[in-house]
């Protein structure tokens, strides 16, 4: 009953905004059980979103018209440069504080085929450089710790405004939640061996196992290792490069640098963009309360 009335608010939620999506769904501590958060406290949590349009201009220029209070100053602008601002970063157009109804699920999904394979790589790319950055025998929990955190390397946040303990809150309470994304992937997996009853894992570290790892890197990933190690004035190929690390004993290493590297720019510049998307208001007001989370972490550690 409690999966069926939050899907119920969800879509409640949902229909207050376009139906135009290609996807939605609803993430983070105001919808998954975090460890060291009470049910209530996970009930009370602000609720997070993420829609995926196929046209953002049009998108925006409809919610304009449903919700223009939703937006700050950009909305005298129109569309195009809402749209225009989104594209820096993450590519995302981020708000926050949004009243509705007084306050990861999939919630809607089109037969989207492009939409639906960039979804499935995306999981079999995180699962491809957690391998990298793990020893060759590992637990099922140390491989969900590693791609939850893939999203926080190098993130100037969890310097200041996230609880430093928030992978771990976020893994420990939903291993069934990332046993159900990521058991096919890894059973299909010929590079694992996937000791499913033990949840106990190991991979092929090999140079030549390494190498094939660092082949199947999303291409953005590939040339920020690329731009790390290739110095200047030798212009090496990728795949030369990628080869040389596979032999490196600090490839994990390696890797964690350029996950780093990309997450740090986007980050910066999204944050950057709340006080655009958002406003200076409720920008501050968003941040205070994520440093009073940060304290209350702290705070449950001594």
């Amino acid at each position: 009953m409690a999966l069926q009335s939050s899907a119920v608010k969800f879509r409640r939620i949902l229909a207050h905004f376009p139906q135009e999506l290609s996807l939605a769904f609803a993430y983070g501590s105001g919808v998954f059980q975090q460890a060291g958060a009470s049910a209530v406290e996970t009930g009370n949590n602000m609720l997070d979103f993420v829609f995926a349009v196929d046209d953002s201009v049009t998108w925006h220029m409809m919610n304009l018209l449903k919700n223009r209070n939703h937006y700050s100053f950009l909305k005298y602008f129109g569309p195009k440069p809402i749209s225009n601002v989104q594209n820096y970063g993450a590519g995302i157009y981020y708000n926050t504080l949004v009243p509705c109804n007084g306050r990861v699920k999939i919630l809607t999904q089109n037969e989207n085929v492009k939409l639906q394979a960039a979804l499935t790589s995306n999981l079999k790319s995180a699962v491809t450089a957690a391998f990298l950055m793990l020893p060759e025998s590992f637990s099922e929990e140390d491989l969900y710790m590693q791609i939850a955190g893939l999203s926080y390397c190098g993130d100037f946040r969890m310097i200041i405004g996230e609880d430093k303990s928030k992978v771990m809150n976020i893994v420990k309470p939903n291993m069934l939640h990332f046993q159900k994304l990521y058991s096919n992937i890894l059973e299909d997996c010929p590079q694992v061996v996937y000791k499913h009853q033990q949840g106990k894992l190991e991979i092929d570290k090999s140079p030549e196992g390494q190498f094939a790892q660092l082949m199947a890197l999303p291409r953005t990933l590939q040339q920020q290792i690329t731009f790390l190690m290739d110095p200047p004035g030798k212009n090496r190929d990728v795949e030369e490069i990628l080869l040389q690390v596979a032999h490196d004993p600090d490839c994990g290493l390696v890797v964690h640098q350029g996950i780093s590297g990309i997450v740090r720019s986007s980050s910066l510049i999204q944050s950057a963009k709340t006080t655009l998307t958002a406003g200076i208001k409720k920008s501050v007001t968003y941040s205070m309360k994520k440093m009073y989370k940060m304290s209350k972490g702290w705070m449950r550690k001594t």
